[in-house]
């Protein structure tokens, strides 16, 4: 991203701001300590379907970190990580910049026999990655801006 590592880390930290600035994002309330409810949209064409999920949110700036385990739905257990470092090199023309990726880890829902399958095969693909990259496509824009 071409921007100042301090500018990127307080885009991906302020999630309450998120649904202005990412069209995909329905809400984000900050629920009591550090647990945050999030709702986004994950479009198929024309087609959105809603997703859902509340997790516990731990800003680790020095780390240049923001963690997320999910408690509650279909993703629950799910840990997320956003990593932010400056980059060693220039970003288009850029003098620096930030090089930033989401890790995702997760075994998938509980469901007996197909869980494993469903998270493999429709939940992180197809869900997580949609919206993630939209997340940090849209992240990217914001403070490319400014």
């Amino acid at each position: 991203m071409r921007a100042p590592l301090e500018r990127v880390y307080a885009a991906a930290a302020a999630v309450e701001r998120w649904p202005a600035i990412l069209p995909h994002y329905r809400w984000v309330r900050r629920l009591e300590g550090n647990l945050v409810e999030m709702a986004a949209w994950r479009p198929f064409g024309p087609v959105k379907y809603p997703a859902w999920w509340v997790s516990e949110m731990t800003l680790d700036r020095a780390a240049g970190e923001i963690r997320y385990r999910h408690v509650r739905g279909i993703t629950r257990g799910m840990r997320v990580v956003w990593r932010m470092v400056e980059a060693r090199r220039g970003h288009e023309g850029y003098e620096g910049g930030v090089d930033a990726e989401i890790v995702h880890t997760w075994d998938g829902p509980r469901w007996p026999l197909i869980g494993g399958l469903a998270a493999d095969l429709v939940i992180g693909p197809v869900f997580i990655h949609g919206i993630a990259s939209r997340t940090l496509a849209g992240i990217k824009r914001a403070v490319e801006r400014g």
